[in-house]
């Protein structure tokens, strides 16, 4: 990804790009069924700084969180007296600025987590690609092995009925006595079938030193394949811990920031305007605030437009509307630092269409990751699982953990991550590799 933007700067492009820059609504989407409350911040805090040291974010973490935030009535006992005033000033400038830096260290942390979390589960999704190509060779190798240790059985079984004793070779050479030219034809018959005898011999032989060679191969590389699904998995869950704690920040600073900033206006205005008028102010604009959610949730609450939800078999359902766009395989690399081979199955339906869970189960990641942008993973059971990525930002409606059903909206389309307009790229996992999600869903009873 030479000179590729940052995923905040990617996100915020393709924003601008598709239309689906995150609402209100939106982007309190991830936490609205679990309201983080100052006791839940601050434990959620205390963890993402265990979390983010690992990224050498330490200065200041801890700040907002181990703050205790001015009330209504801390301001207007402040407002009474010059010097309380002005310390009072001091002390919430203080937390604007922690929380500011709050959101932008643990964001910074989560981009980082995100794009090594990608690398490390693009380069596990690469090897068990190869040990799989390197076994199926072995076995091209050994099904041509043993064809030919078949065919040269054959000959020399053939050979065996045929030269076994001296009649078959006085019958093989009668006449030929008087007739050195049939002699010396029958002679060189003779070399020819020996020749092809030799040639499927060593063409058995050949094959099956390949196969052996070939199967060794395909060991290692297994063993390479673990070994990356491990770090994969290791590298998803700090990844989750960087976005639980980055969203947390985000969470907290939305809670606290429009009343601070109220009530910093209210101790510099040297007016009579009341502290009461302002408190109200507030409490005027998350009313409307909240009323904005309201119709934005009911308006994005629409049916499963272009096939998305779409029931088969078995509690599967079609994972978003529109048409694919792009299946399964290699192909060539769509943008730079994109990959060759196509782990899944694009479906087009527009930005900030719905997505829906293909099956019933639970979340296990909802975060960045990297080219893919924001990402959901839900596992089935089974050892079966499903990834949806290029998620709009903002456009979480499930969180980690979860328990989700077939056909529940999780998340809105976007053009997130390596994307080049507004989709769904959607994934199936067998025991954490890719398969086919064409051909899975169509034993499943689903187009997509």
């Amino acid at each position: 990804m030479n000179d590729k933007p940052s995923i905040s700067d990617a996100a915020a492009a393709a924003s601008e790009e598709c239309g689906c820059a995150p609402s209100a609504a939106e982007s309190r989407a991830f936490w609205k069924k679990d309201v983080v409350s100052r006791r839940s911040a601050l434990g959620i805090g205390a963890l993402s700084v265990v979390a983010l040291s690992a990224f050498g974010i330490t200065s200041g973490v801890s700040a907002a969180y181990a703050a205790s935030y001015p009330s209504w009535d801390d301001v207007q006992r402040a407002k009474a007296n010059e010097s309380s005033k002005a310390a009072e000033v001091t002390r919430i400038e203080g937390l604007i600025a922690s929380l500011t830096q709050k959101v932008a260290e643990t964001q910074a942390a989560a981009e980082v987590a995100s794009n090594e979390f990608y690398a490390a589960q693009q380069a596990f999704f690469e090897a068990a690609m190869n040990a799989d190509q390197l076994q199926a060779k072995a076995d091209e190798q050994s099904a041509i092995a043993e064809d030919a240790t078949r065919k040269a059985g054959q000959v020399a079984a053939q050979l065996y009925r045929n030269g076994g004793d001296d009649t078959s070779l006085e019958l093989f050479f009668a006449g030929s006595a008087d007739n050195a030219d049939e002699l010396l034809s029958r002679l060189g018959s003779m070399d020819k079938v020996f020749e092809y005898t030799q040639s499927v011999y060593d063409k058995a032989a050949k094959s099956r030193d390949s196969a052996q060679s070939l199967s060794d191969q395909a060991a290692v590389a297994r063993d390479e394949r673990d070994r990356l699904q491990k770090v994969a998995e290791q590298k998803m869950v700090e990844a989750q811990a960087a976005a639980d704690a980055a969203q947390a920040a985000l969470d907290e600073q939305s809670a606290n920031l429009a009343t601070m900033q109220a009530q910093l206006a209210a101790l510099k205005d040297a007016t009579t305007k009341t502290v009461a008028g302002y408190q109200a102010g507030v409490a005027a604009a998350e009313a409307e605030r909240k009323r904005r959610e309201a119709e934005e949730a009911a308006a994005g609450a629409g049916g499963n437009s272009g096939g998305g939800g779409t029931p088969g078999t078995g509690g599967w359902v079609r994972p978003h509307g529109g048409h694919r766009s792009s299946g399964y395989g290699s192909r060539p690399a769509p943008c730079s630092g994109c990959s060759t081979f196509h782990y899944g199955v694009d479906l087009a339906n527009g930005c900030g269409a719905a997505i829906y869970a293909a099956n019933s189960g639970r979340v296990d990641y909802a975060g960045g990751n990297g080219g893919y942008g924001n990402y959901v993973r839900i596992q089935h059971g089974g050892g079966i699982a499903t990834g949806y990525a290029h998620i709009k930002p903002g456009g979480f409606a499930v969180r980690n953990g979860q328990q989700v059903s077939a056909g529940q909206v999780i998340a809105y389309a976007g053009n997130t991550g390596n994307s080049a307009g507004c989709h769904l790229h959607f994934e199936v996992y067998r025991n954490g590799r890719t398969v086919n999600p064409i051909e899975f869903m169509a034993s499943k009873g689903v187009s997509v």
